[in-house]
């Protein structure tokens, strides 16, 4: 049975107590089963055990609504359905609710917290959209899709981790998070759309997964504060030239792939190459890590307005690679004359020749044959 009720804190007390009491009048919807009509005053909602959809609007311009109970079993929240509940303070949605529809809590401006149980698989369009007091929020591992503008200025959101279920940053899901401090992808992520991390001021590093093959254009656009970029593995994905537009404190990219490629060679014996990367300028690979600066450069639009793109260094980047690739083929060929020694080896007859008589060495030119055409094939 539904039961609306409406309770006041009344006592003997000043005319001025009194208001205070009449302002925190209750009305409260216990039981609600998801067809009645709903008092635009309502101050709280328990949903009955039956629900398995909150509709369309219903909730929608509640500006009284505090709290909302959910019951498990539920499966969706429907589109606008708490839309501009401006005195919502937290949800938490059951583990059997399989989507969010589109602006579901859109401007709920004092949301503060936001349980998502794992089961969740779509968070739609701009589902949280200007949830300014929105601190902190986990994706759960079963989401595989997060619409655009899903969290467009949430003004107080610090930090976000994504699942990697989820395969695709659409275009301006993070868009002028300008709190927004950490953000963490796993690996999964194939793709960060146009305008996805917009304006988020205060992130100052982020790291690419070895998953993603595509950063689209302005991506990162105006994330002043981004000082570094790690990709890790830069060969496999697309970064356009005007990804990180704006990030004017980019000072480096770093790349952990390269930095083990390195420290294999250097493992290997090839101690000369540490030599010839300290010859290479303002490139950092010591202490674990192996970064290359950014360079930054001023362009003028068609309108006359200024920008600042920062982009890695692909001089000093194509110096590093053909580096490495240089001496992991000289260690190939070193390999290889192992592999005919053996080979010898293993043929002869009886074991009274030395090992040393067997040993071949590549000559030269065929070594540099072998290095060129090995090259040419990277």
């Amino acid at each position: 049975m539904v039961s609306i009720g409406i309770t006041s804190c009344t006592h003997h007390m000043s005319k001025k107590s009194k208001l205070n009491d009449d302002m925190h009048s209750q009305v409260i919807l216990d039981g609600y089963k998801g067809h009645e009509e709903v008092p635009k005053n309502v101050t709280h909602v328990r949903f009955h055990p039956s629900v398995v959809k909150v509709s369309v609007c219903v909730f929608d311009e509640h500006t009284e609504l505090i709290e909302v109970i959910l019951n498990e079993g539920l499966l969706c929240i429907d589109y606008c359905a708490f839309r501009n509940c401006t005195a919502l303070q937290s949800i938490t949605i059951p583990s059997t609710i399989k989507e969010l529809g589109d602006y579901a809590f859109t401007g709920c401006s004092k949301l503060r917290k936001v349980v998502l149980s794992e089961g969740l698989e779509k968070i739609g369009v701009s589902v949280f959209q200007q949830c300014e007091t929105l601190q902190r929020i986990t994706i759960p591992s079963t989401v595989d899709y997060i619409g655009e503008f899903a969290f467009q200025n949430c003004l107080s959101l610090q930090s976000i981790t994504i699942p990697s279920t989820v395969t695709e940053i659409d275009e301006y899901s993070f868009s002028y998070c300008r709190n927004l401090r950490e953000v963490v992808l796993k690996e999964g992520t194939k793709t960060i759309k146009s305008y996805a991390f917009v304006g988020c001021s205060l992130l100052e590093r982020i790291t690419i997964p070895l998953t993603v093959i595509e950063i689209k254009e302005h991506a990162f656009k105006d994330c002043s504060g981004l000082r570094e970029v790690v990709i890790e593995h830069h060969e496999g994905v697309q970064i356009r030239d005007d990804s990180f537009t704006g990030c004017r404190s980019l000072e480096r990219f770093k790349f952990p792939s390269l930095l083990t490629r390195l420290d294999d060679i250097i493992q290997a014996g090839q101690r000369n190459i540490e030599t010839k990367m300290d010859d290479i300028p303002t490139v950092e690979w010591r202490d674990g890590e192996l970064s290359i600066p950014s360079i930054r450069q001023q362009i003028v639009d068609p309108w006359g307005i200024v920008y600042i793109i920062a982009e890695v260094d692909e001089e000093k980047l194509t110096k590093v690679e053909g580096l490495i690739r240089y001496y992991e083929i000289k260690e190939a060929t070193t390999l290889f004359e192992l592999a005919l020694w053996k080979a010898r080896i293993d043929r002869a007859e009886g074991g009274s020749v030395h090992r040393n008589a067997h040993r071949i060495e590549v000559p030269g030119p065929v070594k540099d044959a072998i290095l060129q055409f090995l090259n040419e094939k990277q």
